[in-house]
């Protein structure tokens, strides 16, 4: 969950570009930076607790350097210090490491009885030592790297300077993503692309158990048994991705309202045709069920799908989070397709799932934002979202773009299996090309988002409701707000109230539902007026005009199941955004959380 940047060049002042590499990675979380950089010959390493700007500051302006390499960090052995912030030394060796290295307390004794002693509580700077330590056995890089991925267990993605070997960066790879950027006697090392793109756009990819040797005008990439690779060079189309604020004050409220263009922009290429564009997305007819795994909003994404799947198209789907999914006997079967959706491509429990299921060699499928991601290439077929950037850490347009584009594959499902007929597709597809025209007014109903923050941001408690799809839509709503508010908000299905819930109703505790299916609506309202009777203040998003003075209600569009999540889920995002606003939060990095999850 943390920021590598690296960079050599022959003819750069390479700070600038790690500094500036680390404010691109910043929207990713993290407490504490660093950099190591060559001056007067010598490592010279810089820490600090706090934003990057801080780790600028401390920087002297006039120094120049030609190699270095810099990191953020999110703590987890150990707490944010300077003294446990990477880059962590060890004699020979400096690295900056993400990932987790779990085997590390044994290491560490081995290496303790071989006289070494340590600063910090993290794993790095063992795995720093113990890198150190086979290099003194050998002085042979290939030997150190190799010996150093036998014996170490768990994930990490480390970059290195070796003192005397002063022209280059050394790289390896296991779980944990790196890529490579390439440019003019200049080359970039990066645990995200985003870092790379103000210098390059070509880039190699780094598989597991690879490493490579980086100059200033040459990369040498290597498999774990010392075989030279011959890797194919990517390019970036950049035109998506814009990664300035514009004209809003934050990313998150941005991204909100670009998500009447995102939406179209993913699904577009399955409806501009109508049905015959449709039946290009992969048949899932051959399967008798559906599994989807995923992290936080993208599992909140997959249980929309899931609804869509067993309501509208009769087929079995289960969802999983993707952390528990490898603990407990999934059944798996060639039967069954498994659908891994995450927005970076990178998430670690998503991809550890996904390898389990690749092992017993059943079908997968991905849903994903980032093109040329771990899962992108791990997966059976990917279908990439549309979203392009997405800054802020508290996910929005890339949850609307994963649910719209599972929408339109439930779609082509239904057409195939027969549960759907030509006719109402057609509805549906001309549904979502009016999407802007459908979710623009809910955007711009900014008055009534923010009257409601006012009356809910000093709250401790808030708890959302609803019942079938309306309960899946309330989980992502509760998240949202947790995320950005710091208010402890919890999500219940309506008719659970009365199993223990309902205790911890008191006066003016807020209660926001939304009920928009017609077939349930009325249980609903009949578990909100139990909350009302017990002092709970009411706020209802709803489609079919219903009236009440003693609710605040929230008018949406009525719409068929597979457009209405984006309907509902807009107020959600938009009441969260001007609820932490008021408390004045920071909005795009809330605290303790990071954008790409990238360990276990």
């Amino acid at each position: 969950m943390c920021g590598i940047v690296g960079a050599v060049s022959k003819d750069k002042n390479i700070l600038s570009i790690l500094i500036t590499g680390l404010k691109n990675l910043e929207y990713r979380g993290y407490d504490s930076a660093g950099v190591a950089y060559l001056k007067n010959n010598k490592i010279n390493i810089i820490k600090s607790i706090g934003k990057v700007s801080k780790l600028e500051n401390k920087i002297v302006k006039n120094d120049k350097s030609n190699i270095g390499i810099a990191h953020t960090r999110w703590a987890t052995h150990g707490k944010a210090t300077s003294v446990n912030a990477h880059p962590h030394r060890v004699k020979h060796i400096t690295i900056v490491h993400n990932g987790i290295i779990e085997n590390y307390e044994e290491i560490k004794e081995m290496l303790k009885n071989n006289n070494y002693s340590f600063k910090s509580s993290t794993d790095t700077e063992v795995g720093c030592a113990l890198l150190n330590y086979y290099y003194e056995k050998f002085y042979d890089v290939d030997k150190t790297i190799k010996a150093f991925m036998d014996k170490v267990i768990g994930s990490y993605a480390i970059t290195m300077i070796i003192d005397n070997d002063l022209d280059n960066l050394y790289v390896l790879k296991k779980e944990s993503p790196l890529v490579i950027g390439i440019s003019d006697n200049t080359n970039i090392v990066a645990s995200d692309i985003r870092a790379i793109l103000k210098y390059t756009n070509k880039y190699y990819i780094l598989n597991d158990f690879e490493y490579a040797k980086v100059s200033a005008d040459e990369v040498i990439i290597k498999s774990i048994k010392g075989e030279i690779l011959n890797k194919e060079l990517h390019t970036l189309d950049l035109k998506d991705n814009d990664n300035s604020k514009g004209h809003y004050k934050h990313y998150m409220l941005k991204e909100i309202m670009e998500q009447k263009t995102t939406i179209l922009k993913t699904v577009l290429p399955f409806i501009e045709e109508g049905i015959d564009s449709l039946m290009t997305l992969p048949d899932l007819t051959k399967y008798k069920e559906i599994s989807i795994v995923g992290c936080g909003t993208a599992y909140h994404a997959g249980l929309v799908a899931k609804y869509l799947f067993e309501e509208v198209t009769n087929t079995r789907c289960s969802v999983y989070l993707a952390s528990e999914y490898r603990y407990q006997n999934n059944f798996l079967s060639k039967d069954t397709l498994t659908i891994f959706i995450s927005q970076s491509g990178e998430t670690a429990d998503t991809i550890a799932a996904l390898k389990l299921v690749k092992s017993k060699d059943c079908p997968t499928l991905g849903i994903i934002n980032v093109e040329n991601s771990t899962i992108s290439y791990l997966v059976d077929t990917c279908l990439y979202t549309k979203a392009g950037s997405e800054i802020a850490v508290a996910s929005t347009k890339a949850y609307t773009a994963q649910i719209s584009l599972l929408s339109i594959l439930v779609l082509s499902h239904g057409l195939r299996n027969k549960t759907i007929s030509k006719d109402k597709a057609i509805d549906i597809i001309d549904e979502f090309k009016s999407i802007e025209k459908l979710i623009t007014p809910l955007l711009n109903n900014k008055d009534m988002y923010l009257s409601i923050a006012k009356k809910i941001y000093k709250e401790e408690d808030i708890f959302y409701i609803g019942r079938g799809l309306d309960y899946y839509l309330s989980m992502e709503g509760a998240l949202k707000l947790k995320e950005i508010s710091y208010i402890h908000s919890e999500s219940y299905a309506a008719g659970e109230l009365k199993h223990g819930t309902i205790s911890l109703i008191k006066k003016n505790t807020p209660v926001i539902a939304s009920a928009t299916n017609s077939n349930l609506n009325a249980k609903t309202i009949s578990n909100l007026k139990e909350v009302l009777a017990r002092g709970a203040v009411i706020y209802l998003i709803c489609d079919d005009n219903y009236k009440d003075d003693t609710f605040t209600i929230i008018n949406i569009p009525k719409v068929s199941d597979f457009i209405k999540p984006i309907l509902v889920i807009i107020p959600y995002q938009l009441i969260a955004y001007y609820t932490a606003l008021l408390k004045g939060n920071d909005i795009d990095k809330p605290k303790n959380l990071a954008k790409s999850v990238t360990v276990e």
